[in-house]
């Protein structure tokens, strides 16, 4: 038997965003084929627009990345005719219609094939002007356009990524070019929209390499703006990405700049990246032990360092494992969105982590209701089940419990609900591998 005790009372801070990610909505609530109801309902905060550009419903080709809302790098920064914007302002308008905010990543997306988009820019001040009037276009209405509430602007994705022949698909220059593209880029960007959240670049983890450890000593010393620190982690269990999200905490306080914000922007199941790995993790990311995968990183998010995390990937394709690609319809990765999101909205987190049991929880309050959001979780499919007491101290006197199952036959259903006029009082739980539950504590 395993026993957790949740206190109610002991306070730790606000609930972040664990449930924000990388793209969407998508589809056609006209035509009824789209998931605008499940996005809205799963309250996703914030929506990462990198690979935006490889689904036609966004767009495509012509889509949020900087080459393809400015074609020509020779025209004229200053000119609204030099920009396509048509395609990026429907689909942003689109997030804005799911209740989400846009977290926009200026550059390009992955290349794997023929380069065009991911070469250093050959004006860095210049690429940084074109920027600039992509923001305004966004935030400031430039060129008949908007003013979106765009808080983060985020400069490049993977400039250390490499395959194993050593190519790079995301950025065809040297370290050193890169360092100094961030450099001109944020330090224009910070001084055109002081008000506005600046960084990069988007790692492809956290774990220290020369590279990393160059970039974050060039931005302490020369005082570049890093309004966040972004980074990706794709790992096999969440006690792995808990562990990566400390080392990028060192890196920073170690280049001496601890207290920056940490954002993980990319993160999905991922147990290898070639053969049978490969084909094993995207079967995963779309079962049960992808959702339950995603519910622990989340409650090792929340009791870390971190300051939000985005999964890979929202938008219909192979990596995601929230949606069928085909009907749109919700997967059961879906549902630790709207569970965490019950977390969320009620604002305070409680007493919450994990055990070294496989029990992956955490916990919120508003002072008079409460939720808990808990699941059991190995990489190892032969794990046996167990049962788990709950125990709840602090909670309102007079209360009412629900609780909600997502396992293979149900998909965050209530299945139960109780009455305690006790602070403290216990709940016993059966986990078969896989299982996620949600804990519900209403004041009545």
């Amino acid at each position: 038997m395993t026993n957790i005790t949740i206190d109610l009372s002991k306070t730790l801070g606000k609930i972040k965003p664990m449930h924000a990610v990388n793209n969407g909505p998508a589809g056609s609530e006209v035509r009824g084929t789209s998931n605008f109801p499940q996005f809205r309902e799963a309250g996703i905060p914030y929506v990462r627009n990198h690979d935006a550009s490889f689904y036609s419903g966004y767009g495509g080709e012509h889509t949020v990345d900087v080459h393809r809302i400015f074609k020509n790098f020779d025209a004229d920064e200053n000119d609204p005719q030099s920009y396509v914007f048509a395609p990026t302002d429907a689909y942003l308008a689109a997030v804005e219609a799911a209740n989400a905010k846009t977290f926009y990543r200026l550059g390009a997306s992955i290349e794997h094939g023929w380069k065009q988009g991911t070469y250093p820019p050959k004006d860095f001040l210049k690429w940084a002007k074109i920027c600039e009037h992509i923001i305004r276009h966004y935030t400031e209405g430039w060129a008949d356009g908007f003013h979106y509430d765009i808080e983060y602007w985020e400069i490049w994705n993977e400039p250390d990524c490499r395959n194993r022949d050593g190519s790079n698909p995301c950025w065809q220059g040297t370290d050193e070019q890169f360092i100094e593209f961030y450099s001109v880029a944020a330090t224009y960007l910070k001084q055109c929209f002081p008000h506005l959240k600046i960084g990069g670049p988007a790692f492809c983890n956290a774990w220290p390499i020369p590279f990393k450890d160059a970039f974050l000593r060039h931005v302490k010393e020369h005082n570049i703006p890093l309004d966040f620190y972004s980074y990706h982690c794709y790992a096999n269990n969440p006690q792995e990405v808990y562990a990566c999200i400390a080392s990028g905490e060192k890196a920073l306080n170690d280049a001496g700049l601890g207290g920056t914000m940490t954002i993980l922007n990319e993160w999905n199941y991922i147990r290898g990246w070639f053969a049978e790995d490969w084909r094993y993790s995207l079967r995963m990311e779309k079962s049960l032990k992808g959702a339950s995968f995603i519910t622990g990183t989340m409650c090792a998010g929340q009791a870390s360092s971190l300051g939000m995390l985005m999964y890979y990937d929202a938008r219909p394709c192979g990596m995601c494992g929230m949606f069928d690609t085909d009907t749109l319809a919700p997967l059961k990765g879906y549902y630790p969105f709207p569970m965490f999101n019950t977390l969320y909205q009620l604002g305070t987190h409680v007493d919450g982590g994990w055990l070294w049991e496989d029990i992956y929880y955490s916990a919120a309050t508003d002072g008079e209701n409460s939720a808990a959001l808990l699941t059991y979780y190995h990489d190892d499919d032969t794990k046996e089940g167990k049962d788990v007491t709950v125990t709840f101290r602090g909670a309102a006197e007079g209360t009412r419990v629900t609780v909600s199952l997502l396992d293979e036959m149900h998909d965050n259903e209530v299945i139960s609900e109780e009455y305690f006029t006790s602070d403290t009082f216990s709940k016993r739980l059966h986990f078969d591998l896989f299982t996620t539950w949600l804990i519900k504590i209403e004041k009545v």
